[in-house]
């Protein structure tokens, strides 16, 4: 079945394209990290051990969204190709089979990380009390996982369209709901004695998000059926095929196992913080929140610019691949000279927002300010790797991931914080240095795969 792709991605100018689809998607992204900020502070009023596993957790949920994003991606880069060469009929196929693709894998990952989630978070140290919180604060993420990939995989659908309003739209409504269930389920509701909701406190928090996202599953549901991003599919479309689960695994895996490695990244990094005691790990959680929601803008451009490079190789169009990639570029690093001196100058009040200890507030902050400099580098990657992806071509995306989330650091972070004695800083430093030699790596290679394709299309 042949069909015209999406109006205005593939033809006109590239830049009110690529803003008509980068503004919702920063707006609904500048919300799910105001989500996750909502968490933070709710953790860090419980106590300094809440905010610290709920920091020691970040691995282990990195890994259930690896699932969700990496599926998500390698879906949104087919479906985008099919449309941009006309072909409707594959595109709903292959989103479908994604749906089933997701839910499967899922199930393969959760069991075993149900099952080893102890000694797997017994390594990260951080102190019992921080143990206990993250212990039960995953457990309730893991057994909600399945809602994350489905809610993800049915956006993808909407994305590789230039729809980013649904998705904002969800992620709006998500926020202002959790506000109320965090407090809601952390604390319980007693009225006159009477315990209609049991306080759950760090489980509490993990609950809201897992309803949350159920929730959510409806809304995109229902906005991809009025599109009829399904129409003509049936029941049987969603029985697993191996030629569609080997394509879409194609494109999943490499993003998939760079999150993957982003999750180990994580864990690595607080491992190293772990030495430095619940204080730092605590304080290094709350930097992350803050440095999440000045990144946000350049989500939503590597989002538009995934869908633009998707639909523009599908249909040939190389020179809009190259006027893209700059553009987002540019507007990047206006981004980056709008963020660096807010987080730079005001990073010591932002902590406090979420801790008022002293020493949480001193390694925070710390984090924030060296973090800065490498802020330019998060850019260049993110837009990078919507390229690779884009192009069908994400194999290096994984092995740049590698390299910045678990050699390099490995032996980065063991010289400067430990054999030259910098500490916690050592750390800080470490991550400025790995990420910026990512970064120029993975600039060039993605220039490389533009060449490639270009030479292709004029063979």
């Amino acid at each position: 079945m042949k069909s015209e792709p999406s109006a205005g991605l593939l033809e006109g100018p590239v830049l009110p394209g690529l803003v008509r689809m980068a503004l919702p998607a920063s707006v609904g992204y500048f919300f799910n990290t105001m989500y996750n900020v909502v968490d933070t502070y709710w953790g860090g009023q419980l106590s300094t051990d809440a905010l610290a596993g709920l920091s020691l957790s970040f691995p282990v949920f990195g890994m259930l969204l690896a699932v969700a994003v990496g599926t998500s991606s390698g879906s949104n880069a087919l479906i985008s190709n099919y449309l941009g060469a006309g072909n409707e009929g594959r595109a709903r196929f292959i989103l479908a089979q994604s749906l089933s693709f997701g839910v499967v894998l899922t199930a393969v990952l959760s069991i075993p990380l149900l099952i080893f989630l102890r000694p797997f978070l017994g390594f990260l140290g951080g102190g019992a009390g921080a143990q206990a919180a993250a212990l039960g604060y995953t457990r309730v993420l893991l057994f909600g996982a399945v809602f994350f990939v489905i809610s993800q995989v049915w956006n993808s659908g909407l994305q590789a369209r230039g729809d980013t309003k649904t998705y904002r739209n969800i992620l709006i409504i998500s926020f202002f709901v959790n506000v109320g269930l965090d407090p809601l389920l952390m604390f319980g509701w007693q009225p006159g004695g009477i315990t209609i909701i049991p306080g759950m406190g760090v489980q509490g928090i993990a609950l809201a998000t897992v309803l949350v996202q159920a929730g959510g599953i409806f809304y995109v549901a229902r906005r991809g059926q009025k599109q009829g991003i399904l129409k003509g599919i049936t029941a049987s479309d969603f029985r697993p095929r191996v030629e569609a689960f080997r394509e879409i695994l194609g494109q999943a895996l490499p993003g998939m196992l760079n999150f993957l490695t982003m999750a180990a990244g994580t864990y690595v990094i607080t491992s190293y913080v772990g030495r430095f005691g619940t204080t730092s790990v605590a304080g290094y959680g709350a930097a992350i929140r803050i440095e999440q929601i000045a990144l946000v803008p350049t989500i939503g451009l590597s989002i538009a610019l995934a869908t633009m490079v998707g639909q523009s190789n599908g249909a040939g169009k190389i020179e809009r691949i190259r006027q893209s990639y700059r553009i987002t570029l540019l507007i990047g690093l206006g981004i980056f000279l709008v963020m660096y001196p807010w987080v730079f100058f005001f990073g010591h009040h932002l902590i406090g927002v979420f801790n008022g200890d002293p020493e949480v507030m001193k390694v925070g902050t710390a984090y924030l300010k060296i973090q800065a400099v490498t802020f330019y580098s998060y850019v260049i990657l993110f837009q990078a790797n919507s390229i690779l992806q884009g192009l069908k071509k994400p194999g290096a995306i994984f092995w740049i991931g590698l390299y910045r989330q678990l050699g390099a650091p490995l032996g980065v972070f063991t010289l400067l914080a430990i054999t030259l004695g910098m500490g916690v800083n050592g750390v800080w430093w470490g991550l400025a240095l790995v990420n910026w030699t990512g970064a120029a790596f993975t600039w060039w290679w993605s220039w490389r795969k533009i060449r490639g394709r270009e030479n292709e299309v004029t063979d």
